[in-house]
């Protein structure tokens, strides 16, 4: 990548520590050299109840002239009731999903010191615009005493086969190559089964990759137990999604985790976010922890292409063992450039 090459970037700070964190990772990218052009984008909670705006056609189509998309995080205050369930997870992040056609959620995951995971490194591969969170589904005779909800799981051969493909690419790479498929196929068989045979017929392409399966229940208790069996795990949305924040947990807390939402294809752009939610009760404070934001700024610089600078930056965070709690934000961000 050139030295002179300017990364346009989209940045959506969001709500509570959201702005924070993101400004903490910007100034610590700015510290490797990469040249990054960003532009400011008011959304999320505090947007909607100011003026009932959450993302329109038109800024999502902004959003996808730029190279990438780096979100704090979004979300009103626990026990804020003002905003309707959904109304932001579908209308934003959602939408953001599949109107860009972000079908790959990448998760690595690096154990802290001290936690159950400590010194292993795993990630979870999660196709993002498929399964249960697709919508497909309705009610009948709504709220009344024979209501009747079906929420559906949407599979295709196309968005399943494209998410299994970059999870071989990414577990091909590491120096123990292994891929586990988690699913819950004794139940699930239709789309299990979909699954199942196409990770069978793409490992056949990479043979130097150890494939296995666990049952998504089974993967819960042996992230616990025994996270390093582990190399990168392939999975669908929602499992995907709960799976992910087990593995936050176990590896130290979602407060370490970063997300990077990809479009691969870069037919839209791609967006990077810690896992962690808002955070509104230590606004201001200077008490967020930056680490998971840095650390999908550098997934942000891997996927620009800035491979030395994402590998620094990586590095930083992965090396870091200082006290988060009494350094807090801006220590931690000094204590990351300085590093770099």
């Amino acid at each position: 990548m050139s030295e002179h090459q300017t990364h346009r970037v989209a940045v959506i700070g969001g709500d509570g520590i959201g702005p924070e964190v993101t400004a903490a990772a910007l100034r610590v990218v700015a510290a490797t050299g990469v040249a990054l052009e960003t532009t400011e984008y008011d959304l999320g909670a505090a947007r909607f109840l100011r003026d009932g705006f959450v993302l329109d056609d038109a800024t999502l189509e902004e959003l996808r002239g730029h190279d990438a998309i780096l979100l704090g995080a979004v979300g009103p205050a626990i026990g804020d009731t003002r905003i309707p369930g959904g109304v932001l997870e579908r209308g934003l992040l959602l939408k953001m999903r599949f109107g860009l056609d972000l079908y790959i959620n990448y998760r690595p995951f690096h154990g802290v010191a001290g936690s159950l995971a400590a010194g292993t490194s795993f990630a979870i591969v999660r196709e993002n615009t498929e399964g249960p969170y697709a919508g497909e589904g309705g009610t009948l005779r709504y709220n009344t005493a024979h209501e009747v909800a079906t929420q559906g799981s949407v599979n295709t051969r196309f968005g399943v086969e494209r998410c299994v493909r970059y999870a071989f690419e990414r577990a091909s790479a590491l120096a123990r190559p292994r891929l586990t498929l988690v699913h819950k196929t004794n139940v699930l068989t239709f789309a299990g089964n979909l699954w199942s045979r196409v990770v069978e017929e793409v490992g056949r392409e990479y043979p130097e990759v150890a494939v296995d399966y666990n049952h998504v229940d089974a993967a819960c208790i042996y992230l616990v137990e025994n996270p390093a069996r582990y190399g990168v795990i392939v999975t669908d949305n929602l499992f995907g999604d709960i799976l992910s924040d087990l593995a936050g947990a176990v590896t130290g807390g979602i407060g370490f985790a970063a997300s990077a939402n990809l479009n691969p294809s870069k037919t839209g752009a791609s967006l990077f976010e810690p896992v962690h939610g808002a955070a509104h009760d230590i606004v201001g404070t200077g008490r967020a922890n930056p680490l998971a934001a840095v650390s999908s700024a550098a997934l942000m610089l891997e996927h620009l292409g800035e491979m030395a600078a994402a590998q620094r930056l990586a590095r930083a965070v992965t090396d870091f063992d200082g006290d988060v709690a009494s350094l807090g934000t801006a220590g931690v961000t000094a204590q990351l450039i300085e590093r770099l």
